[in-house]
């Protein structure tokens, strides 16, 4: 076995233990179904349904339904979170709303996208490696948990609060956030469809004024599913702001940002239209 597929089998457990430790940390204060609490079962339908679609894609060795599988758990799980819990207030209704919208919009938006597209060049090199494909779906689990970590804690936590002033806020930053992040997406796919524009980079709308304003919208919408939750957080719980920090970071750092980043500046790099939209638009939060 060579060090790069002792890497990725090591990485398999990891991902795992990470999924554990959240769900030790933020069951404490919550409810249980039987002897196990609600946050624990969530978070464990989230990876083996991950397991059960990674089956048929490593067969068939295709990944047009990765993203949809994504976006499937995220309204599976929360759905869950709502109907197992003990009592649902207002709040965790609140919750599982602004969630299910988000991802039924997501999840139809990226369907379209690889089905217009035909595949997703990220995953040529993996698909054929079992580990390194598995990996993938698994990291996908950990993306569901971590990216919804507040709504879950807040709809399975014993602690139960009216709403209030950081329900009105969070819904108000969530629903700027989402409004920011569809409409982005629609110019920049309308800017794509138009012939004119082929080999063209968008400058216009949203994007005049951020290179990745729907990255943008992105963070701000789980700032306010944070704010929204942070009420009814205790002790432990607090893990669950790893919510929008984990949206941020990986937007930011890891798969989102760096990667358009370097695609861009391959295929416009140098041209000076290009270099100067770089040197007076902000790369995420909008100027004025």
């Amino acid at each position: 076995m060579d060090k790069l597929n002792l890497k990725e089998w090591l990485t398999f457990p990891i991902l795992i233990i990470i999924g554990i430790l959240f769900v030790l940390a933020g069951s404490q204060g919550g409810v249980s179904l039987g002897s196990l609490p609600l946050l624990a079962l969530l978070v464990g339908l989230i990876y083996i349904i991950q397991w059960l679609a990674f089956i048929p894609a490593y067969i068939l060795q295709t990944e047009k339904f990765f993203d949809l599988t994504g976006s499937i758990t995220y309204i599976t799980v929360i759905t869950l979170a709502i109907l197992f819990s003990p009592s649902v207030d207002a709040r965790s209704t609140l919750l599982w709303i602004l969630v299910l919208i988000w991802a039924i919009r997501l999840g139809t938006f990226l369907f379209r996208r690889i089905q217009k597209a035909g595949k997703d060049n990220r995953f040529d090199e993996i698909k054929p490696s079992f580990i390194r494909f598995l990996n993938v779906w698994t990291i996908q689990a950990l993306w569901v948990t971590f990216t919804m970590a507040a709504a879950l804690v807040a709809i399975t936590s014993a602690n139960r609060r009216g709403l209030d002033v950081f329900a009105i806020v969070g819904l108000v930053v969530w629903g700027f956030g989402f409004a920011f992040e569809v409409i982005a997406d629609f110019q920049k796919s309308r800017f794509n469809a138009n012939p004119e524009n082929r080999g063209k980079f968008i400058k216009t709308g949203l994007w005049s004024r951020s290179r990745h304003p729907n990255y943008f919208g992105e963070i701000t919408l789980w700032v306010g599913i944070a704010l929204i939750a942070l009420p009814v957080l205790q002790g432990w719980q607090w893990i669950a702001l790893i919510s929008p920090l984990f949206v941020t970071l990986l937007l930011t750092r890891v798969s989102g940002i760096p990667l358009l980043e370097r695609k861009a500046d391959a295929k416009w790099g140098g041209q000076p239209e290009y270099e100067a939209y770089k040197k007076s638009t902000p790369v995420l939060i909008p100027r004025l």
